[in-house]
């Protein structure tokens, strides 16, 4: 059985300072010798240059690295200039994403599917790019139905995405359960479970509720208890997301991406749980 793969994905700092942090923060990833290290890429394209800048230093600093990209407002032109400016980088790592309207825009702006993304960099690139995207075993928000959102799914891999990242949550069975019906629908990439480390109770709260990623019962009633304990609530994060590594990793699971929130000491704990660091 072959070693699984671990990645960990960062947002692009605002400042210098910040940036030269998260080249630490990577440093510190890197005894667990990740596959990569992933760039967000803001709504409607509102990080596109710190997320450039980001990948540079990352690059710049021997880290094999994977930029988010997604349509946003952009002319095909005008993502075709990145992506190409990304192969000279040396990019061969990519995400594509259906990507969100920037904040205020809501339903008025043109959403365009990751799967024209996949099309788009395809036909002018070939196979220059692993292409990795998004898959969401609690079913995505906007979604009419779990089973559209699988048929979404396999139009994106259709198109000729080579892997797929999902939406974190914490109950292993809703991961087993969207992989066989996956396979139902002759889905067989990868599908790699993405992951959040605990490390705080309010930010976790408010992010997975905004989501749709769902926090059991027990896991939000002992955070909230322990809230006022940092200490104490990082060790119950480690030991429960250590817990759902494992059974997703012994259940067949290709690997793990860990979301850092450009944070290193819980992701690197978990992955030395694992044997991975």
């Amino acid at each position: 059985m072959s070693q699984p793969q671990i990645s960990y994905e960062f947002f692009p700092p605002q400042t210098e300072a910040g940036r030269t942090r998260l080249i630490e923060t990577a440093e510190a990833l890197a005894v667990t010798d990740p596959a990569y290290f992933s760039v967000t890429y803001g709504a409607g394209g509102s990080t596109r240059t710190r997320t450039y800048e980001t990948v540079v230093k990352l690059m710049e600093n021997g880290m094999t690295t994977a930029p988010h990209l997604s349509w946003g407002d952009d002319s095909e032109s005008t993502l075709v200039s990145l992506i190409e400016k990304y192969r000279e980088l040396g990019v061969t790592h990519m995400v594509a994403l259906r990507g969100d309207p920037p904040s205020g825009i809501g339903a008025t702006a043109r959403i365009r599917r990751a799967h024209s993304l996949v099309n788009l960099i395809r036909r002018h690139f070939g196979n220059t790019f692993n292409l990795y995207v998004a898959a969401y075993p609690e079913t995505h928000p906007d979604a009419i139905s779990p089973e559209d959102d699988i048929r979404f799914l396999r139009k994106k891999i259709e198109s000729g995405a080579d892997g797929c990242i999902t939406q974190y949550f914490f109950n292993a069975d809703s991961y087993f359960y969207f992989i066989d019906r996956c396979r139902s629908h002759r889905i067989e990439t990868p599908i790699v479970p993405g992951i959040m480390p605990i490390t705080n109770y309010e930010g976790l709260v408010k992010f997975s509720d905004g989501c749709g990623a769902d926090i059991p019962r027990w896991i939000r009633t002992r955070l909230a208890h322990l809230a006022d304990n940092p200490e104490d609530l990082l060790a119950f994060g480690i030991e429960v997301v250590t817990n759902l590594c494992e059974r997703l990793l012994n259940g067949g699971a290709p690997g793990i991406h860990f979301y850092t929130l450009n944070k290193p000491h819980a992701s690197v704990q978990i992955a030395r749980n694992l044997g991975l660091g």
